[in-house]
């Protein structure tokens, strides 16, 4: 058992020194409800003045700085996405963060719709 957990500990560690942006431990880090939003929206103008691409790995959210980058973690599967700020939202009460399609996709929650998810701000 132990060595099982000591074999687990080293891979977590060595993936988590794979990644490529480090989480900003001064910046956000918030739990709450993601949505994503999708063809409706695609090639409409967004705050930061430039397309929506529902194709893009990007997200709205009322507050962070525009041009900011997030993890946004699934709490329900623990699979990540890195985005960019790129639009304001969401505009349904209760959410925290509006996802595009393709990273709703990239961590599982377009048959949901919505999933909970913890967003933590990335140093450059």
């Amino acid at each position: 058992m132990l060595k099982r957990s000591l074999a687990t500990l080293t891979l977590f560690s060595l993936l988590a020194g794979c990644a490529s942006h480090d989480v900003d431990p001064r910046g956000y880090n918030q739990t709450g409800t993601a949505s994503y939003y999708g063809s409706r929206h695609h090639g409409k103008r967004t705050a930061s003045g430039e397309p929506f691409n529902k194709n893009g790995l990007t997200a709205a959210h009322r507050s962070l700085p525009l041009g900011s980058k997030v993890l946004v973690t699934n709490l329900a599967n623990d699979r990540s996405v890195i985005v960019r700020i790129n639009d304001r939202g969401p505009h349904t009460r209760g959410r925290l963060i509006d996802l595009s399609r393709a990273a709703a996709e990239k961590i599982g929650m377009i048959r949901s719709g919505t999933a909970r998810v913890r967003v933590q701000g990335l140093s450059d």
